[in-house]
């Protein structure tokens, strides 16, 4: 277990999947966890953190509002007194259609959450870890997609390869301030995103051949995409940064 002891850490995304995993983890790990989310059900998880003796602090956050990105790093940083840390992780999945079926809005709602979300998180944590000087680190959720195609998902492939490309602009950007900006690569990953996709026969055929290219030979879960992510948070990835760690059971070395 990564040693996050008594860091205050944003975990965007919070309230389901791999987020819910991430806040639950860090705070085992001695984090102060503040989790953002729009759906309500943040709270529970902050309210479990807390009764099992950690500190939480949940704040209903639209990662695509600017303002609402600024208040969640303000409420961080009066309720716990710093920020150390960030896992950007909110996303929403793909239309599951190709290129030219898309319509603008499902493109631009896909867009603005999955990167331009994660580029509203990054400049108003990187300008609160500036101001303190004490450093920080920072990850981001991208995903092997990035880097090798799936059918029907061009808008969430294009968010997710943005994230990549800025997540290392951001690490060589600030790596003289002392802030560590990195990226986990999820493969498929059991979350209820990917519960909520279609049961159609064309699609169980793309999702069955996915699983059959991974030499793990299953999906991933989301607790093993959150130790990951801690791992990178954590001191003893000190000198990681800049780097896209696939968390994907080695389909990336296929």
């Amino acid at each position: 277990m990564s040693n996050l002891e008594s860091k205050v850490l944003i975990v965007t995304g919070a309230a389901s999947g791999i987020g819910r995993a991430a806040a639950r983890h860090f705070a085992k790990s001695g984090a102060r966890v503040v989790l953002a989310d729009l759906a309500d059900g943040g709270e529970a998880i902050a309210e479990e953190i807390r009764a099992d003796g950690g500190k939480s602090l949940f704040v209903k956050t639209n990662v695509a509002e600017e303002a609402d990105v600024e208040n969640l790093v303000a409420s961080a940083i009066e309720t716990f007194g710093q920020l150390d840390g960030a896992f950007n992780n909110a996303g929403i999945e793909q239309a599951i259609k190709p290129l030219h079926e898309l319509d603008e809005a499902q493109w631009d709602k896909v867009i603005n959450i999955d990167l331009k979300g994660v580029f509203l998180c990054m400049k108003h944590e990187i300008a609160a870890m500036l101001a303190s000087d004490r450093g920080g680190a920072i990850v981001n959720t991208s995903s092997t997609t990035a880097m090798a195609a799936i059918p029907f998902a061009s808008e969430y492939i294009a968010a997710k390869a943005g994230v990549l490309g800025m997540s290392r602009a951001a690490a060589v950007d600030y790596a003289q301030k002392g802030i560590r900006v990195n990226a986990v690569m999820p493969g498929m990953t059991q979350t209820p995103m990917t519960g909520r996709m279609p049961e159609d026969p064309e699609l169980i055929k793309i999702f069955t051949a996915i699983q059959a290219a991974v030499p793990m030979q299953r999906f991933g879960q989301a607790d093993e995409i959150a130790q990951a992510a801690g791992w990178l948070l954590s001191d003893d990835a000190s000198f990681v940064t800049g780097a896209a760690l696939p968390v994907d059971g080695g389909t990336m070395a296929v």
